[in-house]
């Protein structure tokens, strides 16, 4: 199989793109340490969005509307 790959020049390039594509080789403690203050940021924005006033009060009419809501 190996002198398939290196005889057929799509199959050598395939080759070479899955395992750069594949190659996790070289991952950064910079890459996580944004990816981490990303996913922070985000949970602060969507804490902010969630506890508002308009978001509570409509969290609350919606509630309250469906359990005074009768069947039937």
């Amino acid at each position: 199989m190996s002198d398939r790959i290196f005889r057929n020049p799509i199959a050598r390039l395939q080759a070479e793109v899955w395992r750069v594509v594949t190659d996790d080789e070289g991952m950064s403690t910079a890459e996580y340490a944004i990816g981490t203050i990303a996913a922070a940021a985000f949970g602060a924005i969507l804490y902010t969005v969630v506890t508002g006033d308009n978001i509570v009060s409509a969290l609350t009419g919606i509630i309250g509307k469906a359990l005074n809501t009768s069947v039937g």
